[in-house]
């Protein structure tokens, strides 16, 4: 492609992609480029991706995570069913194990029920006739949390873009941006890109995008690993669908569940450690420059003192496995070490605000040129169609 674009998009994972595909949907004479450093698209958090459609039930009411979540879910099975891709409305449980957990029970059913998700309650009978191997006091049940294979949806997106002539760099990283009268200059591993709008959709880079740009993120990006087992091939049948605890309220992640994949199997996790590099999948892989900033920056180390204990315990759990196996325990208590082999991790990029506030909803700022998504956590591949929508919609209004 030749001459300025009218967008263009760093960053191929699922939110990038569907942006993409909104804004050539909503006009097929846009000129659109997407680039991503790596040489295949959704390389990153969209690659390393549980898999499960949420439903919207754990979101403040009126948040974006809630406004996204409900129908986002819907648009994914449609789109999903229309071109081929796996997906299972599966239903799931949220599960709790004590008498203390009752009333965060009743509060997720209060949100789900504002948030218009189908949920109702399960009394132990009840819960051990949907799931005979798991064991709680009671739970709830949400019929339209599902499965899919989100990197299926990715190669599906980039399909769709290349035969509408959508311009798609992989193996592209962008190094540099300069104003030129009323168009950006990217200057990019594969030569310079002009274009008259950009999106950053760099997820676990998107803060060092926007200060390439020359913006000051509001909030910078802390990567947490989230380390996974499979359970053995004689194993997958302790678990029929989506099985989960009851979140702790204080801290965005939603705890060690059970995930039944498209493919069969089954897995267990993620825990939530602190990574040592931006894409630091395992403990040996670390970044100096990364590791010089976690100590230099005063959020970080509000959110260190703050979350002490709770990254103590899943640093632990990451190093013993054996306290792994006892936490995935309180709700499957017939699991068993031997059961469990190390699957692949992947690493969440969780904004922290100066303050050291764990941003919980998404976070997305604008100027004149960029659109920066600087917070898309889960359940963004779930709403990704909806998120690439509203994108589009902020590019169309400023050019009004």
């Amino acid at each position: 492609m030749t001459g300025t674009n009218d967008v263009t998009i760093i960053g191929g994972g699922i939110v990038g992609l569907a942006t993409a595909h909104a804004l050539s949907q909503e006009d097929p004479s846009r000129r659109i480029t997407v680039l991503d450093k790596e040489h295949h698209w959704g390389a990153h958090q969209t690659g390393h991706n549980s898999g499960v459609i949420h439903s919207g039930l754990y979101y403040s009411p009126g948040s974006a995570k809630a406004r996204f979540a409900r129908a986002g879910g819907e648009a994914m099975y449609r789109f999903c069913a229309e071109h081929g891709i796996p997906v299972q409305r599966t239903g799931k449980v949220v599960v709790a194990t004590s008498d203390a957990q009752l009333p965060k029970l009743a509060e997720l059913a209060r949100r789900g029920t504002a948030n218009g998700v189908r949920v109702s309650e399960l009394d132990r009978a009840q819960l051990r006739e949907r799931e005979p191997n798991v064991r709680g006091r009671k739970a709830l049940l949400v019929p339209d949390a599902g499965i899919t294979d989100f990197p299926a949806v990715c190669r599906k997106l980039a399909e769709l873009l290349a035969e509408r002539g959508t311009d798609l760099r992989t193996g592209t990283e962008l190094v540099g941006v300069r104003r030129d009268g009323a168009e950006l200059v990217l200057t990019t591993t594969g030569g310079e890109i002009r274009t008259r709008r950009a999106v950053n959709c760099a997820g676990l880079h998107s803060d060092a995008v926007a200060e390439l740009a020359g913006a000051t993120p509001p909030a910078r990006i802390l990567p947490f690993r989230g380390e996974y087992y499979e359970t053995t091939s004689f194993r997958r049948d302790l678990v029929h669908a989506l099985v989960y605890p009851v979140p702790d309220p204080a801290f965005p992640f939603l705890g060690v569940h059970m995930t039944r994949m498209v493919d069969g199997s089954l897995h267990i996790g993620p825990n939530a450690v602190p990574a040592l590099a931006r894409e630091g999948y395992d403990w040996s892989t670390w970044s100096s420059e990364h590791l010089r900033r976690l100590v230099r920056d005063p959020g970080l180390r509000v959110l260190a003192k703050k979350y002490w204990r709770t990254g103590a315990a899943e640093i632990a759990r990451s190093a013993i496995k054996p306290l792994f196996v006892r936490a995935a325990q309180q709700l499957l208590p017939d699991l068993r070490g031997r059961d469990l082999l190390r699957a692949e991790a992947g690493v969440r990029a969780q904004a922290v605000t100066p303050d050291g506030t764990l941003v919980d909803d998404f976070l997305v700022v604008e100027d004149e040129h960029w659109v920066h998504v600087l917070n898309a956590p889960s359940p963004a591949a779930t709403a990704s169609l909806l998120i690439g929508e509203d994108i589009a919609d902020r590019i169309k209004a400023r050019d009004r």
